[in-house]
């Protein structure tokens, strides 16, 4: 019997992780554990993915290096068993146009275009917005983090359902979904009524989008996240860790 073994990635250079480390946000306030185990995570991202910038765009070593690290951001106490199932992100210069087009109970097509900063296909690339990765870290308390965002989606598709709850132990798989569920409906109520919200009232778009928002803020605004729906604000820290941003 022969066995094929996984090959493990080289380490990215010190002087790049270094560099990166110290200017972007999130991974300054790491401690060394994680830091250490956030290097490790990146380096088999890069190694694993294709990167493929979009028109114009160029990305050097310590651009493709800080995008490795935000992407795997959510999965430090996930592992990388959260890059199964996708081989490329496409990285466009700015927010993207996609068609769309529904056909109605009536039978009649609906065509439009939507202009989008990030999406996660279920077996397809991670897709992003350059300029929203670097305005999100000029800019890391204010509750955006696309890159964490995307990653819900892919964690969440890992089981073959975009539901808004990732693959978990069976016992907790129960507490999730029914904790986010209360969460979410008593969110989409509030903003169905029109009630102004602490949280991005695009979480109430559906499940799935509820908790790639949730995710957010647990890497941006972890206190806003807890005042406003503590219970999903426990999941996500025992998900993801501590966030960068705790006190």
């Amino acid at each position: 019997m022969f066995k094929r073994l996984r090959r493990t990635p080289p380490p990215i250079p010190d002087d790049i992780w270094n560099s990166v480390r110290a200017d972007t946000p999130w991974l300054c306030r790491l401690d060394e554990v994680r830091a250490g185990r956030l290097a490790t995570l990146s380096a088999r991202f890069l190694h694993e993915k294709a990167i493929t910038p979009v028109g114009e765009l160029t990305l050097d070593a310590p651009a493709r290096c800080r995008l490795a690290a935000l992407c795997c951001l959510p999965l430090l106490e996930f592992g990388g068993e959260g890059l199964h199932g996708w081989r490329q992100v496409l990285v466009y210069p700015d927010a993207f146009r996609v068609n769309r087009s529904h056909v109605d109970a009536a039978g009649v097509l609906h065509e439009w275009q939507d202009e989008l900063i990030g999406e996660a296909w279920e077996q397809g690339p991670l897709i992003l917005s350059w300029a929203d990765i670097e305005a999100d870290c000029a800019d890391p308390r204010a509750g955006y983090c696309v890159a964490a965002h995307e990653m819900a989606h892919k964690l969440d598709a890992l089981d073959g359902v975009l539901d808004g709850t990732p693959p978990l132990p069976r016992p907790w798989q129960r507490e999730w979904a029914r904790d986010f569920q209360s969460a979410y409906d008593a969110f989409a109520d509030a903003v169905d009524a029109g009630r102004r919200t602490a949280i991005d009232p695009y979480a109430a778009e559906s499940p799935e989008e509820f908790f790639a928002v949730a995710t957010e803020y647990h890497f941006s605004d972890p206190q806003l996240l807890r005042s406003q729906m503590p219970a999903v604000a426990d999941h996500l820290r025992r998900l993801y860790g501590a966030s960068p941003f705790e006190p």
